[in-house]
């Protein structure tokens, strides 16, 4: 198998450096790594080439896509990739030494179009100890081998056969490059065209969570990404269909969801703000949905100056 390591990055130049040499650490050598700077002014450029000096078991692919727009940045992965499978791993997450060789495993095990893998979060000593308490960074678990659920596909840690992923002249959708939700869009547009991507709990990569991420407000702004990205996903119809009755039931569910979560959120702060926040980010998920409705989206890949929310 060869495998093209993708990587999209943008101004995370020592993230960048330390992911880059666990990759060439790994077990099992990539076939190369193209990574697609999403910095118009290329400011991956010295990392790239210090790795390169460094050494590397394998080619290092370095382009610039100078639009804000992370799908473009991905699909420019897509384009200069080579392999036979293309693994994804964000420029913020660290890869064992086994990880690739795990996920090469799986594919083969279980005769996979695509394997998707555990983001486990580095959650800091320093961070609150309600948010210590309340996991929120976890990502829900499967068994090795069981079919990924639809509304659970993500990139992060994955790896898919390249035939699959050419099939669309455009893999990820321009339309989610300011917002997110590119990942699951395709991925689910894939399974239903009979893709089969399945779990492989083996394959983990972890996640430093950052300081600017330890605090209510970027879990809510999270929470309400991942709502609006559900209910965009499911109005297109990649859940299934979805006509006007099927409108009118999510409007409804998401609308009861958001007072119940929010009058949740209100009774439950007597047993630790780890709880109320819990809810809190439950409503906001649900709120999130009820956005899409009047065409509001949070941009979270948009310049600082374009997304004052940022």
């Amino acid at each position: 198998m060869t495998v093209s390591v993708c990587i999209a990055t943008y101004r995370r130049a020592e993230p960048l450096r330390a992911l880059l040499a666990d990759l060439a650490a790994q077990e099992v050598h990539p076939f190369e790594v193209v990574i697609v700077d999403n910095d118009a002014a290329g400011s991956a450029r010295a990392i790239v080439d210090e790795r390169r000096q460094l050494g590397m078991p394998c080619p290092l692919i370095y382009d610039i896509q100078p639009r804000q727009n992370i799908s473009l940045t991905r699909n420019r992965t897509v384009e200069l990739a080579q392999g036979a499978w293309l693994a994804f791993i964000d420029d913020d997450e660290r890869a064992p030494p086994e990880w690739l060789r795990q996920l090469r495993d799986a594919v083969s095990l279980h005769d996979a179009d695509g394997v998707l893998g555990p983001v486990i979060p580095i959650v800091p000593n320093s961070a609150p100890q309600w948010i210590r308490r309340g996991q929120f960074y976890d990502w829900e678990r499967l068994t090795t081998g069981a079919a990924v659920p639809r509304n659970r596909l993500r990139f992060g840690n994955l790896i898919l056969r390249n035939s699959w992923v050419r099939r669309y002249p455009l893999p990820f959708d321009p339309a989610y490059g300011l917002t997110g939700g590119e990942d699951g869009d395709l991925l689910a547009r894939m399974v239903n065209s009979g893709a089969r991507i399945v779990w492989c709990d083996e394959a983990i990569v972890n996640e430093p969570i950052v300081p600017a991420r330890l605090s209510l407000r970027w879990l809510l702004r999270r929470a309400l990404r991942g709502g609006q990205d559900f209910a965009r996903h499911t109005l297109a119809g990649r859940y299934g269909r979805i006509g006007l009755f099927e409108r009118a039931g999510f409007v409804a569910r998401a609308i009861a969801q958001s007072l119940a979560a929010a009058l949740f959120a209100a009774v439950s702060f007597l047993r630790g703000r780890h709880a109320s926040a819990f809810w809190l980010l439950k409503a906001a998920a649900n709120i999130g949905k009820l956005t899409v409705f009047f065409g509001w989206h949070y941009r979270e890949y948009a310049a600082p100056q374009e997304n004052p929310s940022t």
